[in-house]
């Protein structure tokens, strides 16, 4: 995901890999979301079917969008997202989601790094310094 964010410009705000699905926040790049999107999975699929031998179609469904608003709003989504593995069960605290690498809420809250999410973004919400935030 960061190397497409990266290829296209666009800007991740939040995000969570589940079980069965992912969970993406972002802000459109120039190239649009469905190159995006199409980079990411198409991408993602190629390296899967590589590394496992395998040849087809990884993902079965065509992938959601819902249009957002740049606004206060916006930690709406974010927190929903990030909260996810908590809510499903797949971390069993806020303790142990802040480490869990598989959502940007261990980027938000510092224990993980990825120059590809816009940390600053979101911690802007809440106060500046990000160690205020």
């Amino acid at each position: 995901m960061g190397k497409v964010a990266s290829a296209t410009d666009a800007s991740i705000f939040a995000w969570a890999l589940m079980s069965n699905h992912a969970h993406i926040f972002l802000k459109n790049a120039e190239v649009g979301i469905s190159t995006f999107m199409r980079k990411l999975l198409s991408g993602y699929a190629s390296a899967y079917n590589r590394r496992h031998q395998r040849h087809g179609h990884l993902f079965q469904n065509r992938y959601k969008s819902i249009a957002c608003e740049e606004d206060a709003c916006s930690l709406r989504p974010v927190s929903y997202i990030h909260l996810n593995p908590l809510r499903t069960g797949l971390v069993g605290s806020l303790e142990e989601l802040e480490r869990y690498p598989w959502s940007g809420h261990s980027v938000v809250m510092n224990p993980i790094r990825h120059d590809w999410q816009d940390r600053e973004y979101v911690l802007g919400y809440f106060g500046e310094p990000a160690f205020t935030a």
